[in-house]
C-alpha cells in the first residue's frame, strides 16, 4: 500500500521547527530525569542521617520514610523517561527526514511522536482516575464521620 503524500514548505518548516523545539525540551527534561535522580540520592542520605529518636516523641517517623522518598523519585524518573524519549526519538528522526528527504525517516519520527503523545495521555487518563478515587474516598470519610 503505496501512498504518496508531499509537503508543501510551509509543512516541512512547521516539522523542522516542531523538531527544533521538541529537541530542546527533551533534552531540558533528560536534565530533570537527571535532578529526579540526584533529588533520589539527596533524599536518601538526608534521611539516613536523622537520628532513630526524636526528643519528646520517641520514635522518629521520618525513619519509615527513608527508602520510601527515594524510591518515588526514581519512579518518577522511569516513568518521565518514556516520554521524554519518544520525544527525542521524533526531534532526531524528523530533523534527519528533513536533511535526507527520506520519507521513511519521518514516518519512524512521526511514529514516536504518536508514541509519546498516547503515553501522556494514558498518564492523564491514571491521574485523573486517581484524582477521582480519592475524591470518592474523602468524601465516603467525610460521610462516615458525620
Amino acid at each position: 500500500m503505496e501512498n504518496n503524500l508531499s509537503l508543501n514548505d510551509q509543512a516541512v518548516a512547521a516539522l523542522r521547527e516542531s523538531a527544533k523545539w521538541s529537541l530542546f525540551l527533551s533534552i531540558v527534561g533528560f536534565i530533570g530525569i537527571g535532578f529526579l535522580l540526584i533529588m533520589a540520592l539527596f533524599i536518601g542520605s538526608v534521611f539516613s542521617q536523622i537520628g532513630d529518636t526524636t526528643p519528646g516523641l520517641g520514635s522518629n517517623p521520618f525513619l519509615a520514610m527513608k527508602g520510601f522518598m527515594s524510591a518515588i523519585y526514581v519512579v518518577m524518573a522511569v516513568l518521565y523517561f518514556f516520554p521524554i524519549y519518544y520525544l527525542y526519538k521524533y526531534a532526531n528522526g524528523t530533523s534527519n527526514a528533513l536533511k535526507t528527504y527520506n520519507s521513511e525517516l519521518l514516518s519512524d519520527a512521526l511514529v514516536n511522536l504518536k508514541s509519546h503523545h498516547k503515553f501522556l495521555g494514558i498518564t492523564v487518563i491514571v491521574v485523573l482516575s486517581l484524582y477521582l478515587l480519592m475524591i470518592i474516598g474523602v468524601l465516603v470519610a467525610i460521610s462516615s464521620f458525620a
